[in-house]
């Protein structure tokens, strides 16, 4: 294995014609020395840890036919020179740190055939000269920050056989000359801004296999000059704005491996032959505006693995769907299906998601259910099911989230619901349940949520439900017959938000323990026969009135609720006049104390306020701060000359950071948003991260000193923090190498503990929900601060279901894509890719599904950043414990992830070998296309 850098004296071998030294340890720069080499032909560098720039002496190489630098850490503009080497075949320059603009002399290489400058920082237009390279079959552009519009020219490569251009920022319609290119087969634009109708001249491209043009902004219907391409593999035009019915023809693309017309307005029915072709495997177009029944050949379909279609009008009988053997996901709910869930259903073993949800499916559950061993969504609420709850579902052993509610169940709870021990949403409530609620249930210690409400259960409240010391959003029992005294094992359940024990017959008092539930913002025990004191707590100091209301005795200091008198009944005649005299003393004594002291407070506060608007020194100004900010507006906008890009540190895709100096000498960062059609949405952003910061203190985490909301602006103020963010530094060559091994371990435990902060010490929990190396910023020592709480949401019962996708590509949890439920685990996954990308020094975007049972091992040395200096032992154990937990993170159904709790308390104790469920580690060179 070659190591180290290239040695300058290869640029000595004058008659080297091929030099290939692809997927070694090389690193440094490359050598200008190598441009002597003109007669070379090949030059292979590809998967190294090369940095630096592209040296411009390459340009003498004017014999070269293929020139590979992919995978490595290349930065800098593109040499113009390279313009100069015209026998070129090859160019790959993909999956580097590249930046500036696409030369335009590339354009001179009309030999190129390949030309792959893919994954990196690229931006500018793409250039018109392109066009010039006739003998071109592949070009790859894709996930750079390109702007402008696809330059006409590039229906000149009358030889395109591939062309990809996604995640960029290309706007505009599609030119008309991109139809000239008859022989593409591939053609991927995906995430861009392209706008107007899907161009029917689209149907000219009659050797298409696939077609990528998802999460843009294309209006109208689907053209019917599509259904021309019957070669076609895969379609994918998920969240646009496209109209109208599918057309007639849409059965004549019997090929079709692939349909995602996901997140649309497509309205009608369904073709009737719509997996004729007996290829299909994904067929997607979920919140849609379908109606009509269910094509046949789509419920005979054996080949499919997804089968989505939530939230559109479509009928028909499930009952004689299928059978599916691969079916891995089926999202059905929201729609008018009936029928019953079938013996069919039970053989799709390899599934993991089931939601038939808000239909009319009637009948009984199948026990046979218990054969989908590898479920963890099984959702049909809101339907007609009857009978009792098979006890057989508690061998779903991977199962995370069971709701059966809002059906005609009946019968007892099962307590055999104990053995699903990755349980964490549970919701059986408005059936017909009855008998006691089942101690076993404390068995289920991943509970989250768990809603038993508005059924007929009787008897106690079983003292082992204080055993679900996980629960977060919700605990709900009301709406039934449950008596007895409230259990006092309550209490344990510290980080609930929710807890309604209302509508039952529960007696007694109210356990002093509720009262420490710090986390609890809603405690409803209204229509009980409960008596006595209400406990002592922050709840109770500000509690509602109606979660008392129609009890037999409870008191507080609550409006609506009588005061409790230590003094008995019986005695208080006694005691008034026994006390008559005191009080026709003691109550004018007490006004005129009273009086005196608000007379002094209203003074010296009047000053207060006088001195500190005159504050001009280096003491906190920021302290004056209120939601108008008069005083941090002027300061601001003085501070930042009227927000001046020069002073601009970073921008993102809803605000700009400005650095500020205040008069007192303070350095400070200032997210100011930016403006937007959606004010209300920019409203929501902004007060959802005043929200979350106001609550955060801890030393990992960026401290916030004030906002303002004023009609021209609305920023924030912050800590400025002087090194920027982990990407930035990640991808600078001499910052990545001061960047060592100990200091890259102590940013990701930084991280860490951030994060395990937000999940279990805040009150209630903090979902960051976008944990990337552009949110963790570096100060001069490089320790870490979790930033950017513009998307975070507190884990409350109203907002644990979000149908907005939040996040950035690449960091979002998977189950996102298939259910709406965001959790802690969500930033668990993304901790898991932030860690993974400190280790390997970029984005691993080789990084293989974990969960699709590959176990190619890679080697530590392979995996790590090559620009520090290499780890020593001790570092080497930290590091691998590092990647253990990243793997772990990653795994793809989110009951096998760790807490953040025991992430944190793994790497603080240092402790290998964990119990986390964590699968080997798959990486390969391959080229990855993403969307």
């Amino acid at each position: 294995m070659v190591t180290g850098p290239i040695p300058e004296e290869l640029g000595k071998i004058y008659d080297l014609k091929a030099l290939e030294l692809s997927y070694t340890l090389l690193s440094g720069q490359i050598p200008g020395s190598l441009g002597n080499l003109t007669k070379l032909n090949v030059l292979y560098l590809f998967g190294n840890q090369l940095s630096g720039t592209i040296p411009s002496s390459l340009g003498n190489l004017t014999n070269l036919l293929e020139l590979d630098l992919n995978n490595n850490f290349l930065s800098g503009q593109i040499p113009e020179i390279l313009g100069k080497l015209t026998r070129l075949r090859l160019l790959y320059l993909y999956h580097n740190q590249l930046s500036g603009t696409i030369p335009s002399s590339l354009g001179n290489l009309t030999s190129l055939s390949e030309l792959y400058l893919n994954e990196n920082i690229l931006s500018g237009q793409i250039p018109e000269s392109l066009g010039n390279l006739t003998k071109l079959s592949v070009l790859y552009l894709f996930n750079n920050q390109l702007s402008g519009t696809i330059p006409s020219s590039i229906g000149n490569l009358m030889n395109l056989l591939e062309l990809a251009l996604n995640n960029n920022h290309l706007k505009g319609p599609i030119p008309s000359s991109l139809w000239n290119l008859t022989r593409l087969n591939f053609l991927e634009l995906a995430i861009n801004q392209f706008v107007g109708p899907v161009p029917s001249g689209i149907g000219t491209l009659v050797n298409l296999q696939e077609l990528y043009l998802s999460l843009n902004r294309f209006s109208g219907s689907i053209p019917d000059a599509l259904m021309n391409l019957t070669g076609l593999r895969v379609l994918s035009l998920f969240s646009n704005m496209l109209s109208g019915s599918l057309p007639p023809k849409f059965a004549n693309l019997t090929d079709l491996v692939e349909i995602n017309l996901f997140n649309n307005s497509l309205s009608g029915e369904l073709p009737s032959n719509v997996c004729k072709g007996g290829n299909l495997q994904e067929f997607s177009i979920g919140r849609n505006k379908f109606t009509g029944p269910i094509p046949i050949s789509l419920k005979k379909c054996r080949t499919l693995r997804i089968l989505d279609f939530p939230y559109n009008q479509i009928t028909g009988d499930i009952s004689n769907f299928g059978p599916y053997p691969h079916l891995v996901s089926a999202s059905l709910q929201r729609n008018k299906l009936c029928g019953s869930l079938s013996k069919t259903w039970t053989s799709s073993t390899n599934s993991t998601v089931l939601d038939v949800a808000e239909n009319m499916i009637t009948g009984r559950l199948p026990p046979e259910l218990s054969n989908l061993v590898k479920l963890e969504v099984l959702i049909l609420h809101a339907n007609n099911l009857t009978g009792k709850i098979p006890q057989e579902l508690s061998d779903l052993s991977n199962l995370y989230q069971l709701n059966l509610s809002q059906n005609q169940f009946s019968g007892h709870i099962p307590p055999e619901f104990c053995q699903m021990r990755n349980l964490q949403y549970l919701d059986i409530s408005a059936n017909k349940l009855s008998g006691s609620v089942p101690q076993e249930l404390g068995s289920c210690t991943k509970l989250i949520s768990l809603m038993i409400n508005d059924n007929s259960l009787s008897g106690d409240l079983p003292m082992t439900i204080g055993n679900l010391r996980g629960l977060q959003i919700v605990l709900d029992v009301s709406n039934n017959k449950l008596t007895g005294k409230l259990p006092a094992e309550l209490g344990n359940l510290v980080v609930l938000e929710v807890l309604n024990l209302s509508h039952n017959q529960f007696s007694g008092s109210i356990p002093s323990s509720i009262g420490s539930m710090t986390s609890l913002s809603t405690f409803d025990v209204s229509y009980n026969n409960l008596e006595g004191p209400l406990p002592t707590g922050r709840l109770f100091h500000n509690a509602s009135a109606k979660w008392f209301v129609h009890n037999k005795g409870l008191c507080g200091n609550i409006s609506g609720l009588p005061t409790c008198s230590s003094t008995p009944i019986v005695e208080y005649h006694k005691a008034t006049r026994n006390h008559s005299l005191e009080l026709a003393v003691s109550i004018p004594v007490c006004i005129v104390i009273v009086l005196s002291i608000f007379a002094l407070v209203v003074i010296f506060q009047k000053r207060k306020i006088q001195e500190k608007a005159m504050v001009t020194d280096a003491r906190d100004v920021l302290s004056v701060w209120n939601f108008d900010g008069k005083l941090a507006f002027e300061d601001i906008i003085r501070a930042t000359e009227n927000f001046s890009d020069g002073y601009i540190i970073g921008s993102g895709g809803y605000g700009t950071v400005y650095k500020a100096q205040l008069q007192g000498g303070r350095l400070v960062a200032v997210k100011k948003l930016h403006p937007s059609e959606e004010e209300m949405s920019e409203e929501r952003r902004f007060l959802s991260e005043i929200e979350v910061l106001t609550k955060i203190r801890h030393r990992s985490i960026v401290k916030l000193y004030g906002f303002c909301s004023h009609s021209r602006y609305k920023f924030l103020v912050c800590d400025y923090i002087n090194r920027g963010n982990l990407h930035e530094v990640l991808e600078n060559e001499e910052l990545a190498k001061e960047l060592d091994w100990q200091k890259r371990i102590a940013v990701a435990k930084d991280v860490a503990q951030a994060i395990y902060y937000l999940h279990h010490e805040c009150a209630p929990p903090i979902i960051h929900r976008d944990i990337t190396s552009n949110n963790i910023l570096l100060d001069a020592a490089f320790r870490a601060y979790v930033s950017d709480f513009g998307i975070a949401r507190m884990l409350k019962p109203d907002s644990s279901n979000w149908s907005e996708l939040a996040g950035t590509y690449g960091y979002i949890a998977p189950e996102l894509s298939y259910t709406s439920v965001v959790t802690t685990k969500c930033d668990v996954y993304s901790f898991g890719v932030v860690v993974l990308e400190i280790m390997m020094g970029r984005y691993p975007t080789e990084l293989q599904s974990l969960s699709m049972g590959q176990h190619q091992e890679l080697s530590m040395d392979d995996m790590l950043d090559k620009r520090p200096s290499s780890p020593t032992v001790e570092e080497n154990k930290e590091i691998a414990l590092l990647v253990e937990v990243a793997v772990a993170c990653l795994q793809t159904s989110p009951q096998f992830r760790p807490e953040m709790q025991d992430v944190y308390q793994k790497l603080a104790l240092q402790k290998s070998h964990s119990s986390f469920a964590s699968p080997s580690l798959t990486l390969t060179p391959e080229e990855r296309r993403e969307v």
